[in-house]
């Protein structure tokens, strides 16, 4: 039986190294400016064709928020040789599968299909960028969906706009402080014109990486890529000036309140460096440390010890220009906000006067290690790597080298970015209320 498990074990560790090996990949630009990475992968008869753009929901003018959103729905509606609504059905009917998402720095296609059907894919990628059709019966439709993806997942939705709501309080200047979905007046008033204006400006190959990641061979499907993508014409490149935030010198206090909730939550919000700074990822083994398992400090001392908060949770927010270092917190029974809020800065505190331990330590260094495995460990997510770490890092190695970056951090570094940045006087404290509450 020993022999048994020890043989187990050895497969579990073969395979867990063979996950870590080194992503192999090739990279080039066209002529036009598409940044293209190919990763051959023939383990399995599986590609995925991914394009991602450098436009998310801070690229907006005032009084029109939520473009980037809007168009990561209407740029489904069809192309000039895929009819309107046939796009899912195309994909699935040929054993695909498709989806699309949008954070406030960029927007990210993807189709998965079986790797025969390869060019399939390109051809569809390369419709969306070369031939979409923006008629307002299409952006009166997808603003329909949009409406109801906001009620459904915000304005109906338990704590849904906790996050606007942050936002409207740590950030003044930056396009930061309005939410990714938008507002609805906006999208609303919003002219034809100005949606056709917005993708001639943003989804251009200059402004987007292109990756194909699984059973391809190499030389074939540069070719697919030049003669798909090659003759779509580059755009102007793209200046971003956003406004810089004052640093946050006083405690913002604020509320805030929810008609779908029966219970209070507090949030505590920090401004942070962004994404592509070293410190980001220290806060990432900060969040690990309060919040990630019941052995975490702050959920075995709030939630399992003292009894004193429902839920609990520390999230770094990452982001391009600045991110947002969250504790979002329920209390249970009698036990106030304040109250609730004082225990989590107990924890702060000590994150900043003392070292953690060297157990402690190496079990973040671990949850790295484990994570990073975890990130390359299917085509698709080393897809979504390779894109990102390019596009937005401005570093496509780093799907390799990213845990390097965790490997050097140091207790020592925890215990510093925790001074620079987790201080009272630097944060916004959110008293997330029932809109019950309000008249009092």
């Amino acid at each position: 039986m020993i022999n048994k498990l020890r043989l187990v074990a050895c497969f579990f560790f073969i395979g867990i190294v063979g996950f870590a090996q080194e992503v192999e990949f090739t990279e080039y630009d066209l002529d036009n400016g598409l940044h293209v990475i190919l990763h051959q992968d023939n383990s399995a008869p599986v590609v995925t064709t991914s394009v991602m753009y450098h436009v998310g929901g801070k690229d907006r003018e005032d009084g029109r928020t939520g473009m980037a959103h809007f168009f990561e729905h209407l740029l489904f509606e069809g192309t000039e040789n895929i009819p309107n609504g046939k796009w899912f059905e195309i994909v699935s009917s040929n054993g695909g599968s498709n989806n699309a998402n949008t954070s406030q720095d960029r927007t990210y296609y993807y189709e998965v299909f079986p790797s025969n059907n390869l060019e399939l894919g390109l051809w569809m990628e390369s419709e969306r960028m070369l031939h979409p059709i923006i008629g307002q019966k299409g952006v009166d439709t997808q603003n329909e969906v949009v409406k109801e993806e906001r009620r459904l997942r915000y304005d109906n939705s338990p704590y849904g706009n906790l996050l606007q709501s942050m936002q409207e309080n740590m950030f003044e200047k930056h396009p930061y402080k309005d939410p990714n979905v938008g507002y609805m007046e906006d999208l609303d008033a919003a002219t034809l014109d100005e949606f056709k204006a917005y993708f001639d400006k943003y989804y251009v190959p200059n402004n987007a990486v292109l990756v194909v990641a699984g059973d391809i061979e190499i030389d074939e499907t540069k070719k697919m890529i030049k003669d798909y993508f090659g003759p779509i014409e580059k755009g102007e490149e793209i200046a971003r000036n956003y406004p810089e935030e004052d640093p946050i010198t006083e405690q913002i206090n604020a509320k805030a309140y929810d008609s779908n909730i029966q219970i209070p939550a507090s949030v505590i919000g920090y401004r942070t460096p962004a994404f592509t700074e070293k410190d980001s990822y220290v806060l990432n083994m900060i969040s690990d440390y309060l919040s990630n398992g019941n052995s975490s400090k702050l959920y075995k001392k709030l939630v399992d010890e003292q009894k004193q908060a429902l839920q609990i949770g520390a999230f770094n927010l990452e982001q391009e220009d600045y991110g947002m270092y969250l504790i979002f917190g329920i209390p249970l029974g009698e036990t106030t906000l304040d109250t609730l809020n004082a225990e989590v800065e107990e924890e702060i505190a000590k994150l900043r006067e003392e070292m953690i331990s060297e157990s402690d330590f190496q079990k973040l260094q671990n949850k790295a290690e484990n994570s990073f495995v975890n990130s390359n460990s299917s085509v698709a997510g080393i897809a979504n790597s390779l894109a990102r770490n390019y596009l937005l890092y401005g570093n496509t190695d780093l799907i390799n080298d990213e845990i390097e970056i965790y490997r050097s951090i140091t207790r020592e570094d925890i215990k510093r970015v925790a001074n620079e940045y987790l201080k009272p006087n630097q944060r916004v404290v959110l008293d997330y209320l029932p809109a019950s509450e309000q008249a009092e």
